[in-house]
C-alpha cells in the first residue's frame, strides 16, 4: 500500500463513514500514524441520500473527498481499497491493492441493506444505501414519467405511475414525502401531458405504525403529514416477493409497478477473518464492550452501526444513526491515545440527542427528551440540524442554496437522466 515505515504506533481504520472520519479526526496530529481504507475516496452524509434519489440534490453536495478531510493530518494517509480480509494472527489487514500491518485495528465499515434472504426481492428491488443507488432511483423515476407519457395502455401508465416504498422508518418516510411532492409539484409543470392525480405512492410498513423507532406522537403525525401529501399508508403489511411488475404481502394487497423501493432495514457488513462468535447472529454486528473493544480481541475495535455494544437501554446495540457512530468514534481516538500512554480507558455512554424526520415542505416531526413536536418548527429544526452536520462549508452552502431554491420556486433542480437505469429481467 506504500505506506511509510514509522516508529509511531499504526492504527488502520477501515471504513469512511460518520464514525471512520470522528476518529481520523481526534487521532489528527498526533504521534500515531493512521491508515484510512475505504472502496469509495469520499464520506457520504446518508441522511440526505433520499433527496439526491428525488433530484432535491445533486450527490456532490452530501458528498465529500475523504482526502480532504485529512489533507492537514500529519501522519494520516488514505488508499482507495477495498477490504478482504484481516490476518488477526498476525495483524495484517488484506485487501484488493495489497497488505498492509497494524498495531491497532478499527472497523467501521456501517450496514448494507437487508433483504431477510428474499432473493427475487434483492433482484428486481430499488436499495438506497449509496450515492450510486441514489442515482439509480432518480433516474428510474424520470425515465418512468417520460416512459409513462408514451405508454399505449392504461395499464402499462399505471404500473409506470405507481411508487412503492417498503419500510416505514425515517428513510422511507422521508423518501415517500418527496416523491409525493414530485407528484404535487413537479409532474404537474413537467408533464401537462400526464394526470398527476393518476400518480400513486405506497408506503408499506410491517409494524403497527410507521416511524416505530420514535414515539407514538411522532409516528401519528407522519401518517397524518403523508395522507395529507397524498400517500398511502399500509401498516401491518409485509412484502412477500416482488417479480418486477407485482408486489405481493401477507395480506390481500397486490400492486402493479416499475418503481419498487426497498427500504426495510439494514445488516451489519463484516470483513472476513474475526472469530464468527464475535458477531451477533441476529444483526451480523460485533460484539463489543464499552471501549469498543470487539469481543476475544483487544488490539481490535468495531464502531458505529457494525458494533453491538449491549447496555441496560440497548440490549441488542445502540441505535444505527449518526449519533453513536460519532460519539463512539470520538472516544475511542481519546482512548486509543491513553491506551497507548498506559492511561485508563473511559467506557462509552451514549448521549441520546433526540431524534427527527421530515415529511416535506413545512412537515417534520421531532422527539426529544422532554419535548415533541411537529409541524414547521420541527421542520424548521431538522433543516438546521441536517445543514450543520453536512461535512463541508461548501457543501452546507449549496444544500442551503438548493432548499431555499426550491422553497421558493416549489422546485427540484436535478431533474437529470445522466446515466440511464436499466433494470434487470
Amino acid at each position: 500500500m506504500n505506506i511509510p515505515e514509522s516508529n509511531l504506533p499504526r492504527v488502520v481504520i477501515i471504513g469512511g463513514g460518520f464514525a471512520g472520519i470522528s476518529m481520523a479526526k481526534q487521532l489528527a496530529n498526533k504521534k500515531i500514524q493512521v491508515v484510512l481504507l475505504d472502496k469509495h475516496n469520499y464520506h457520504t452524509f446518508q441522511p440526505l441520500l433520499y433527496q439526491v434519489s428525488t433530484a432535491g440534490l445533486e450527490p456532490d453536495s452530501i458528498a465529500y473527498p475523504l482526502r480532504k478531510i485529512i489533507k492537514k493530518h500529519r501522519h494520516s494517509f488514505f488508499r482507495l481499497a477495498d477490504v478482504t480480509r484481516v490476518d488477526t494472527e498476525n495483524n495484517i489487514v488484506e485487501s484488493n491493492i495489497g497488505t498492509l500491518s497494524y498495531d491497532y485495528l478499527v472497523i467501521a465499515t456501517g450496514t448494507k441493506t437487508n433483504y431477510f434472504g428474499n432473493k427475487a426481492i434483492e433482484t428486481h428491488s430499488m436499495p438506497m444505501k449509496k450515492v450510486p443507488q441514489a442515482l439509480n432511483i432518480r433516474s428510474l423515476i424520470l425515465q418512468n414519467f417520460e416512459r409513462a407519457t408514451i405508454a399505449n395502455s392504461e395499464a402499462e401508465r399505471k404500473a409506470l405511475l405507481n411508487f412503492v416504498i417498503v419500510g416505514g422508518g425515517p428513510t422511507g418516510v422521508e423518501l415517500a414525502g418527496a416523491i409525493a411532492e414530485l407528484k404535487n409539484h413537479i409532474v404537474p409543470r413537467d408533464y401537462p401531458d400526464l394526470d398527476a392525480d393518476a400518480m400513486q405512492i405506497h408506503l408499506i410498513e410491517g409494524n403497527a405504525r410507521v416511524l416505530p423507532p420514535m414515539s407514538e406522537h411522532a409516528s401519528k403525525k407522519a401518517e397524518q403529514f403523508l395522507k395529507k401529501l397524498g400517500v398511502h399508508v399500509h401498516c401491518n403489511a409485509i412484502v412477500k416477493d416482488y417479480d418486477g411488475k407485482t408486489v405481493i404481502t401477507n395480506s390481500d394487497l397486490q400492486l402493479q409497478s416499475e418503481t419498487f423501493i426497498w427500504a426495510a432495514g439494514v445488516i451489519g457488513a463484516p470483513v472476513n477473518g474475526l472469530q464468527a462468535n464475535a458477531l451477533m447472529e441476529r444483526s451480523n454486528r460485533y460484539k463489543v464492550n464499552r471501549f469498543n473493544q470487539v469481543e476475544g480481541y483487544t488490539n481490535i475495535f468495531a464502531l458505529g452501526d457494525i458494533a453491538a455494544m449491549a447496555t441496560e437501554s440497548y440490549p441488542f446495540g445502540h441505535p444505527q444513526v449518526a449519533q453513536p457512530a460519532i460519539q463512539q468514534g470520538y472516544l475511542l481516538g481519546k482512548n486509543l491515545k491513553n491506551l497507548i500512554n498506559g492511561k485508563p480507558l473511559k467506557p462509552f455512554t451514549y448521549r441520546d440527542k433526540g431524534s427527527m424526520a421530515t415529511v416535506g415542505r413545512n412537515k417534520a416531526v421531532v422527539d426529544l427528551h422532554r419535548f415533541k413536536f411537529a409541524g414547521f418548527f420541527a421542520w424548521f429544526v431538522w433543516m438546521f440540524v441536517h445543514l450543520m452536520s453536512l461535512v463541508g462549508f461548501r457543501n452546507r452552502v449549496i444544500v442551503f442554496f438548493n432548499w431555499s431554491y426550491n422553497y421558493i420556486n416549489f422546485d427540484k433542480a436535478a431533474r437529470l437522466i445522466i446515466r440511464p437505469f436499466k433494470k434487470e429481467v
